[in-house]
């Protein structure tokens, strides 16, 4: 590299870092003059990570002010401090701390909010799982994470057998109250000392998990986040402190755990419920005067399906921002809602891996309604064609590559995605127009896209297969107006089987997460096959 080059590459990661700041003052979270404030943060998050770091710095500057509000109602800033503070030193005193790994098998409520912010202040390491999981995936990624200790809602309790016996087991949400041999978060806090512990030597992080080239989770590390990266969502995404954001996406999903860490750094309040239900989301951001909602497309879709009258109930002319994310918003979509809540929606595209690619603002959706936007500060997207060399053209399709300061960096069994120039492959193609703004134009595997989570189809086919009354079977995702996508099987039976559509759709729920269960299911006499052999997708529909 010459000296001009390298000049020139300091020279913009300097005013990179000068617009990352600039961002970050004007949301707040550089509280300027008081720099020694946003110094503290900075050291905060350093030390416990960017749960227990973001609500430490929220409890000090303001001990009465609300930080979540779930089911059970209220909780503030300070409140979550010293209760994650109890919950950190009795699990110390059991032996958890550095090295150990502990999973949440939850849905979004105060429990899984300390357990996160405990994590941090141990150094231990964070495993968010999916609530829709089944028992086959859910061993096996507790079996590869090497899961010490498990927090868990008792719903999904008929899950735990499927794990070592050796895992601590530990109950934070409990639908039927006294009498469990399982240890209570509530009752465990309410039993301990809540001062704070000495904080560990460094942060444990924590790993979300994606669903890989067999259909089974891997699971993408995040050991440590940078300060700045926070600039990325607020470049585009006016998100303000001291405000209310409503949490819809749940927050073992990248788009709810981005948006929950953002918000709680700003000392926002954030509003959950257990179980996303449409019109009470409506009601929780016109009590609480939310200025953001956190979605996945379908709850989108669930909302603005609801009756005008109901709708019409409830005030939301505060919101400033429906942040979606997660799969694909069709313009329909993003249209019907910026008609019914104004110019708000923000459309972010990013996946596990890479985080944050491009968001696009309502002014972006106005000028191509269905684009993805551009990329925030910090980021950069490139296309690159087969042979790797990059795509500048409009409307020119290619391989989708990311920059960010977001990106993991690699999975947690030591695999990666392709790198070009420095960019790590997002795993979909797609175009940029005239103007620069990305348009998604699908996948470059056959991954299909089904209410914000992937399904691999072999892993489905693989399943259907096993059973004795099934010859053949090809999954396929199909257009779904709520799901953005659906899973369509087709399945070859075994001469008198007497198999039908419910018996196929129950056999996947008993053995994979719900979210890969085919919606629809079709017989044919053989599947169509080229040459070679293989099932020719274009021709089933």
């Amino acid at each position: 590299m010459s000296v001009a080059e390298l000049a020139g590459q300091v020279a913009g990661k300097l005013t990179e870092t000068v617009r990352s700041v600039e961002v970050m003052r004007r949301a707040g979270l550089v509280p300027f003059p008081r720099l020694d404030e946003g110094l503290r943060s900075l050291v905060a998050i350093r030390k416990y990570g960017p749960f227990a770091g973001a609500n430490h710095i929220a409890a000090r500057r303001d001990s009465t002010a609300v930080g979540i509000v779930d089911d059970l109602g209220p909780l503030t800033f300070k409140q979550l401090d010293d209760q994650s503070n109890a919950l950190a030193r009795a699990w110390s005193q059991r032996g958890l701390g550095p090295g150990s790994v502990i999973a949440a098998l939850c849905r979004d409520h105060r429990g899984l909010v300390l357990t996160m912010a405990a994590s941090g202040k141990l150094g231990a390491r964070l495993l968010l799982m999916n609530t829709g999981f089944a028992k086959p995936q859910f061993a096996d990624v507790a079996k590869r994470e090497g899961v010490t200790a498990l927090v868990y809602d008792q719903e999904f309790t008929g899950l735990l057998d499927a794990i070592d016996e050796d895992v601590e087991r530990y109950l934070a949400w409990v639908d039927q109250p006294g009498g469990h041999e399982i240890p209570v978060l509530a009752e465990i806090i309410a039993s301990t000392d809540d001062r704070p512990m000495p904080a560990p030597a460094k942060p444990g992080g924590f790993v979300l998990l994606t669903s890989g080239t067999t259909g089974t989770p891997k699971g993408a590390p995040r050991p440590h986040t940078s300060a700045l990266a926070s600039a990325q969502f607020l470049d585009r995404i006016p998100l303000r402190s001291g405000e209310a954001t409503y949490m819809g996406a749940p927050l073992f999903h990248g788009t709810g755990l981005s948006q929950f860490i953002l918000s709680f750094a700003l000392g926002c309040t954030v509003v959950m419920r257990r179980k996303f239900d449409p019109e009470a989301t409506l009601k929780g951001v016109a009590t609480h005067r939310c200025t953001a909602l956190v979605l996945v497309p379908t709850m989108l879709q669930r909302i603005v399906d609801l009756p005008k009258e109901v709708r019409d109930r409830y005030d939301t002319s505060c919101l400033r921002i429906i942040f979606v994310a997660g799969s694909a918003l069709s313009p329909d979509l993003g249209n019907r809602a910026n008609e019914e809540f104004g110019d708000v929606v923000h459309n972010l595209y990013g996946s596990t891996e890479v985080a944050v690619a491009t968001v696009a603002t309502p002014e972006d959706w106005k000028r191509a309604p269905g684009t993805v936007g551009r990329a925030p500060v910090g980021c950069r997207v490139a296309l690159y064609d087969e042979r790797g060399t990059k795509i500048t053209a409009p409307h020119v399709t290619g391989r989708v590559f990311v920059g960010s300061g977001l990106s993991f960096g690699g999975y947690t069994d030591g695999r990666n995605k392709e790198i070009i120039d420095g960019l790590l492959s997002s795993g979909d193609v797609g175009h940029f127009d005239e103007d620069g703004l990305l348009f998604i134009d699908g996948r470059d595997d056959e991954m299909i896209v089904s209410g914000g989570e992937n399904v691999f189809p072999i892993e489905v086919e693989n399943l259907l297969v096993e059973r004795e009354d099934v010859l053949e079977a090809a999954v396929i995702g199909v257009e779904d107006p709520d799901f953005g996508e659906r899973l369509k099987a087709f399945v070859v039976r075994t001469e008198g089987s007497t198999l039908d559509e419910d018996g196929v759709r129950e056999y996947v729920k008993a053995n994979l997460a719900r979210y890969k269960v085919p919606r629809e299911v079709e017989f044919l006499e053989e599947l169509p096959r080229n040459a070679t052999g293989k099932v020719l997708r274009t021709k089933l529909s």
